[in-house]
Order: structure tokens, then C-alpha cells, then sequence
């Protein structure tokens, strides 16, 4: 005899599923020419995601050991995203405002 399962369990479970697998996400805004929040903490394998709420275009880059990346200028209403892949900090800036710092912490 065949068992039938509800489409909805299987949507449920599957979802459960995929929700289990795939790692958090941290939003962090740009605007007033501030990263808010100015520290974020994640766990190794967690996304940062860069988000410009401001009316000037920014960029994002570190050169910290723990992660060194640029994510390049990018204008108002979009984002962009990095991995963390090891413990450590991360000191983020804007190569357009210098007085724009915070720091990730990476942790596991």
C-alpha cells in the first residue's frame, strides 16, 4: 500500500530542511556616511550584507588578516555581500569616507 504525504508536510520539511543548511545573513546599512550597526558579531561561514540606504555612494573593503576584500564603489539601493570563512576581527572600511570604520567579529 502507498502512502501519500501532503504537499504542504513536504513544502514544511523541505523548508525546515533548507533553513537548517544554509548560514545566517547580518545586514549592515550605509548611511549618513556611517555603518550601522558599527560591530556586528557572526559565526564563521555567516554573510554580511552591505547595504547602501544612503544618498552618496559608498564602497567596502578590509585588509585585515582575518579577511581581506573590496567589494568595490557601489551607488544608493544596492548591496553587496561577503562570507566570513574564519575566526577573527575584521576591520571594514569606505575608501570614499575614511571616517567610515566598524568591525566584524567573527566567532564560532
Amino acid at each position: 500500500m502507498r502512502t501519500i504525504i501532503p504537499k504542504t508536510l513536504l513544502i514544511t520539511l523541505f523548508t525546515a530542511f533548507c533553513s537548517s543548511i544554509v548560514a545566517d545573513e547580518h545586514v549592515v546599512s550605509q548611511k549618513g556616511r556611517q555603518f550601522s550597526p558599527p560591530t556586528v558579531t557572526v559565526k564563521v561561514g555567516e554573510s554580511v550584507i552591505f547595504v547602501n540606504d544612503d544618498i552618496v555612494r559608498h564602497n567596502v573593503f578590509s585588509l585585515s588578516k582575518t579577511l581581506s576584500f573590496d567589494l568595490g564603489t557601489f551607488p544608493p539601493g544596492q548591496s553587496r555581500k561577503v562570507v566570513t570563512v574564519k575566526l577573527g576581527v575584521i576591520d571594514i572600511e569606505c575608501a570614499i569616507h575614511p571616517n567610515m570604520k566598524m568591525q566584524i567579529k567573527v566567532v564560532k
